[in-house]
């Protein structure tokens, strides 16, 4: 039918969610959103920001540290915030929701901590819009515990003072 508009599949609805909630995170290094579904029902949501009651890096600036990257190449991280992923996992705990055999969906592929969360509360699949900078031992990791990822684009989320 001519003048009807496209609708999007369940993974572009879903990545578009995640794309709002990140508009709530509190750090512009990342801005960040994750939602997790299970059954086509949203089972929690999260973004990046320091823990609940703390100074925001909004309010109070960045708590950047060097790190040393396997290369030798120094970057900066914000040590203040919480991922996004981190926090829609603690969400769910928080509130006695099981993430087993869910689906993760947000703007990059997870750090490798992140990651370790994913596979231990039992998410089967992550979706992501592009790739992260430093994710080759989260897709080791996925490809190991058969977490299924599903990245949608092969840009890569860039940092300043990466």
């Amino acid at each position: 039918m001519a003048g009807v508009d496209k609708r999007p599949d369940w993974d572009e609805y879903f990545l578009g969610i995640a794309q709002e909630v990140s508009k709530r995170a509190t750090c512009n290094r990342g801005k960040n959103g994750c939602v997790i579904v299970k059954d086509k029902r949203i089972l929690a949501t999260g973004y990046v920001g320091s823990p609940s009651g703390l100074p925001h890096c909004d309010e109070e600036g960045h708590l950047l540290r060097d790190v040393i990257t396997p290369s030798g190449k120094v970057t900066k991280h914000c040590m203040r915030t919480i991922h996004a992923e981190q926090n829609a996992i603690c969400q769910a705990a928080k509130f006695g929701t099981s993430l087993e055999g869910a689906v993760l969906y947000s703007k990059m592929e997870p750090c490798f901590s992140c990651a370790k969360m994913i596979v231990n509360c039992g998410i089967k699949r992550v979706v992501c819009q592009k790739r992260y900078h430093a994710a080759k031992e989260t897709r080791r990791l996925f490809r190991k515990a058969k977490v299924k990822l599903d990245v949608f684009s092969k840009e890569t989320e860039e940092y300043e003072d990466q």
